[in-house]
């Protein structure tokens, strides 16, 4: 999405990281994604890594350039992947554990994370009303996620997330293909 938006030309490649896919493996040691291959043979791996080159390569399409907004910027975006981060716990934990052995208590835990992220956010919900920044696609993305493995279990609580991505869509239609499909 971010390449997009950056008026960056990017591949996007399907991979199954649970196959150890040799073109991820060799490029990104972790073997997690997402990981950017650049047209020079450099591989960056990590959002916050790629977003920032992202942001270099497009004359700072990504960040404000004021430092305290810029702040702002990197801390919604860390909050985002942050939870990102706890819903992936949450699907690893049900997906590759057998029923008897998923450990409820880290479930339910992960899921207190982002409650409480989610919660910050409603306080104040953000908006695309200055346009769009590194914080707002890092929240598409989560909430792509959001949506596609735990429908029913946030929409009533969390309304300001349906309000985001519906307003994120309207505004930036070609970004929104690069989200997650619902199953």
């Amino acid at each position: 999405m971010a390449a997009r938006f950056c008026n960056i030309e990017a591949e996007c490649a399907t991979v199954v990281t649970t196959d150890d896919p040799d073109v991820l493996i060799e490029n990104n040691p972790l073997g997690k994604i997402p990981t950017l291959l650049t047209d020079d043979g450099k591989a960056i791996f990590d959002s916050r890594a790629i977003m920032q080159f992202l942001n270099r390569e497009s004359g700072g399409m990504l960040y404000p350039e004021d430092p305290s907004d810029r702040t702002d910027v990197e801390v919604l975006e860390a909050l985002g992947d942050g939870i990102t981060d706890c819903l992936l716990a949450q699907a690893y934990e049900i997906r590759f554990r057998p029923d008897d052995k998923i450990y409820q208590l880290a479930l339910d835990r992960q899921w207190e994370k982002v409650a409480r992220g989610l919660d910050r956010l409603q306080v104040a919900p953000p908006t695309l009303a200055d346009g769009l920044n590194g914080g707002h696609l890092a929240l598409a993305g989560m909430a792509g996620y959001l949506a596609l493995r735990f429908a029913g279990r946030w929409e009533e609580q969390w309304p300001w997330i349906n309000e985001f991505m519906d307003a994120f869509r309207a505004h930036y239609p070609a970004l929104a293909e690069r989200l997650p499909k619902h199953a």
